[in-house]
């Protein structure tokens, strides 16, 4: 039986890993779909050096992201994503009060399994996100390093962002933690009473996960800013992998709450990563020669689109 659970919940979480992979959810731009020629002939590399990072960049990209963000997702194009992510989520809802209980059991009965659990949760925490961002922002500055200060800022954007988002949806939606469930899989109240909500946090705001949501995010700008490290993306997505079982063990979240979550902190983190476009080159002739750089997120993966005009 536990075996059987455990499947359900692997099998599900693995097709939302390989929808985001594909570039499906919800960066998966059919508009920037390149066809075969376009791909054959696309240079993937960044010509050029994007502008320097400013400090206050990490909040005056808020609000595009948002805006992004709701261009980007809420489009006929998206809606077989957004299918398979809603049909994951309700696959996960199905067997969350059983696969918790699972979880809790072995939190409760192994020290080892507790101890990791309780460490495991940190991935997630904000201090954690914030702490990285400040490494890299120290680094950057001592060795006057921009892309270590653009992922900084990056970072703590992205985080601010979708954290905002994460907190709208859980003071929407009201879903209880397994900790305090008072029914199997626990209670939905919709649009709950703000003023119970914060008199009883745990009550209200399982759905969707935040921690999975913003860790992945900071991940996720991360390894777009340092594509050529190999092993960050294996190491962050095993990282969030412990993140998600460590807060099932310990009562924070349902299984069901992290494919949102997933898709959450991919799109922020790739919409922080990745600014809508600069210009290299721009001269003034009456044939102008130019070119240009942007950031490319379609179907078939995610790089930087070169344009030679003339």
């Amino acid at each position: 039986m536990k075996t059987r659970y455990f499947i359900t919940v692997a099998l599900s979480l693995v097709y939302l890993a390989g929808i985001l992979h594909a570039g499906e959810l919800p960066l998966g731009d059919p508009a920037n779909t390149p066809n075969d020629s376009e791909k054959s002939d696309s240079l993937n590399f960044q010509f050029g050096t994007p502008p320097a990072i400013q400090w206050y960049d990490m909040f005056k990209n808020i609000p595009t992201d948002w805006v992004r963000y709701s261009s980007i997702t809420f489009t006929k194009e998206n809606i077989p994503a957004m299918i398979a992510m809603t049909a994951a989520t309700a696959v996960l809802i199905a067997t969350d009060d059983p696969t918790y209980r699972i979880s809790r059991e072995l939190y409760e009965e192994h020290n080892a399994v507790r101890r990791a659990a309780d460490i495991g949760e940190y991935i997630g925490d904000g201090k954690t996100h914030f702490g990285l961002a400040a490494g890299f922002a120290a680094y950057g500055f001592l060795e006057s390093d921009q892309r270590a200060l653009r992922t900084a800022s990056q970072i703590t954007e992205t985080v601010l962002a979708c954290g905002v988002v994460v907190q709208v949806l859980k003071h929407l939606t009201g879903r209880e933690s397994p900790i305090v469930a008072t029914k199997p899989g626990g209670a939905w109240n919709f649009f709950p009473n703000q003023i119970e909500y914060h008199r009883r946090v745990p009550a209200f705001d399982a759905y969707p996960s935040g921690h999975v949501a913003t860790a992945l995010a900071t991940f996720t700008v991360i390894a777009e800013n340092y594509p050529e490290i190999t092993w960050i993306r294996p190491v962050s997505y095993s990282l969030v992998g412990i993140l998600a079982l460590s807060m099932a063990g310990t009562g924070i979240h349902w299984y069901s709450d992290y494919p949102l979550g997933i898709a959450l902190g991919y799109s922020f983190g790739m919409l922080a990563a990745h600014p809508e476009k600069f210009q290299i080159k721009q001269p003034a002739e009456e044939n102008p020669v130019g070119i240009s750089v942007t950031p490319k997120i379609g179907y078939f993966g995610n790089g930087v689109q070169l344009t030679l005009t003339f």
